[in-house]
């Protein structure tokens, strides 16, 4: 796939996940409306639309005209009740997100809270409204999606992740962080559109393993952006890992194991992505272009 090609694609499928949020999502005037501005101000905070991007296109690699708009609203729901939870000053006390206050600091903590509150429920209403005709549809992604979001995964990584290096500096405890703080999230993304698409159990594994070596390569990037990028091109302060003492792979392996490993993963996860029937030239592109993105 040209360059071209990708990025009229790419443009393609952000708006469509913007078009989707609008549409699917309560508006700020909601009451109560603080709550809901909050919740708003968090939502169209930009970023990369990342999760919803890889949904869409993943359901789209089996069916060019699969209906992904809810579960990739699902998704950016969870990940920003999650990027809200994490810069509050219980967690990882962040000022900044998105190049823009947190929500805390836009609002206040209490608000904050509640806003990412609302948002977790919120994701799972969207996708039972949305596949309400479709019920065996509507439980597998569910239960996908719940599973990716609990105890045991992204809240289970940010745990861990919280007691940094005093917790253990050990290869297992970082691997459990990585796969839940970041991977699993990645994983659902590309394994719920791939179920939405009609791809057979094998390839929908397939894709929930090329989310999960992607997802880990993402963080990877994002470990070492902390320690080289800048806070103005990154949308968030640098130096926060090494300054809360964040046990990272870098901290680990140091910095060219790390961009090695990035390497393999990235290779990895293209591989998975082929050994299916779906057309997976986009996916591929952006997964490579994730694992050497500057921001």
């Amino acid at each position: 796939m040209d360059a071209a090609l990708f990025q009229s694609r790419h443009e393609a499928l952000v708006q469509q996940a913007e078009n989707a949020l609008q549409q699917l999502t309560p508006s700020a005037d909601t009451r109560p409306a603080r709550l809901h501005a909050a919740m708003r101000y968090s939502l169209e905070a930009g970023g990369k639309r990342l999760r919803p991007v890889l949904c869409l296109a993943a359901a789209q690699a089996f069916n060019p005209s699969a209906k992904a708009d809810a579960a990739a609203v699902a998704l950016e729901c969870i990940h920003t009740y999650s990027l809200i939870h994490d810069d509050l000053p219980c967690m990882d006390n962040s000022d900044l997100r998105r190049g823009r206050p947190s929500c805390h600091k836009a609002f206040d903590e209490a608000i904050a809270l509640l806003a990412g509150d609302a948002l977790l429920p919120l994701a799972f209403e969207v996708i039972s409204k949305a596949y309400a005709d479709q019920p065996a549809l509507a439980c597998s992604l569910v239960a996908e999606l719940s599973k990716t979001a609990g105890s045991t995964l992204l809240v289970g990584g940010q745990t861990e992740d919280m007691g940094g290096l005093a917790g253990g500096a050990t290869d297992e405890r970082l691997e459990f962080i990585l796969l839940g703080k970041t991977a699993a999230m990645l994983s659902s993304s590309l394994a719920m559109g791939a179920i939405i698409g009609g791809a057979n159990k094998a390839e929908v594994e397939h894709f929930s393993q090329a989310g999960r070596s992607a997802g880990i390569a993402f963080q990877l990037v994002d470990d070492l952006l902390d320690l080289s990028a800048d806070a103005s091109r990154l949308g968030k302060p640098v130096g926060a890992d090494s300054q809360n003492g964040k046990l990272t792979y870098a901290s680990l392996h140091g910095i060219e194991a790390t961009r090695q490993r990035i390497s393999t993963l990235t290779e990895e996860a293209i591989r998975h992505l082929q050994a299916t029937r779906g057309d997976s030239a986009f996916l591929a592109v952006l997964i490579t272009r994730m694992a050497s993105r500057d921001r």
